[in-house]
């Protein structure tokens, strides 16, 4: 959205330094014109996973943008289960995920890591979206860098590579073509409203019928809907929620 705007025009909005190892830690930037709230992440170990998140408002919209990394010498084991247990935090049906990654998998390559990987994402609907090179060197050409993104909610996107001779990789530039800006609709839901006092008139009620209908017929269905259909007219006590 904001490409090749000045780098001041942006601010770190969330970010995880490393306390004990060198090299390494994860931060995002947003520019300063759009509003955010920071997400505390408490399950972040270095190397082995090290991320940090935040939810971005856009208008009637939320996006919840997740930035992580894991060195090639972290524990794989402790990423996969660290990883499902910061998804399963932030999946929420309303509120879109978008990751950005560093996690050091080669996905030109068929291998274990890939998959335990990849049917952990797709149990949140991601799915990744780097399909050329990160990384080109004599003898190898990688793509270890990938950003994912919630199947069900984009359809439309691209995705490029920016390669600015910074690092011994490329950066990579994501688009979203489609965004739906009109807000979420309502929908009313009938329910029961159940405490203590409906509870106690309920009780009341059925402590005055006779039950005489209900005793006299020789019918064992018939009876039993008879009983069905007291208790439901007695416990119809309906609100209509909006959501």
């Amino acid at each position: 959205m904001f490409y090749g705007a000045p780098y001041e025009s942006f601010g770190t909005t969330a970010n995880l330094c490393r306390t004990s190892c060198a090299k390494g830690g994860v931060c995002t930037n947003v520019h300063k014109s759009l509003k955010f709230v920071s997400i505390d992440e408490k399950h972040c170990k270095e190397k082995d996973f090290e991320a940090c998140a935040l939810e971005l408002y856009l208008n009637f919209k939320s996006v919840c943008i997740v930035t992580i990394y894991r060195a090639p010498s972290g524990n794989f084991n402790s990423f996969i289960t660290k990883l499902d247990t910061i998804l399963r935090k932030l999946y929420i049906s309303t509120l879109e995920s978008i990751i950005y990654s560093d996690i050091n998998i080669n996905y030109f390559t068929d291998s274990e890591k890939n998959s335990q990987l990849e049917p952990l994402l797709q149990t949140y609907n991601l799915k990744s979206t780097v399909d050329f090179p990160i990384r080109i060197q004599k003898n190898s050409i990688t793509t270890i860098d990938d950003n994912f993104i919630d199947i069900a909610r984009r359809d439309s996107y691209s995705v490029c590579p920016i390669i600015n001779g910074l690092s011994d990789r490329d950066a990579k530039s994501i688009t979203f073509n489609t965004i739906t800006w009109k807000p979420p609709t309502k929908q009313i839901m009938e329910t029961r409203k159940i405490n203590k006092y409906t509870i106690n008139d309920f009780l009341t009620k059925l402590a005055y019928e006779t039950w005489d209908i209900t005793f006299s017929s020789g019918d064992v269905n018939i009876m039993f809907n008879d009983k069905i259909n007291y208790i439901c007219t007695h416990s119809d006590t309906t609100i209509y929620l909006l959501h």
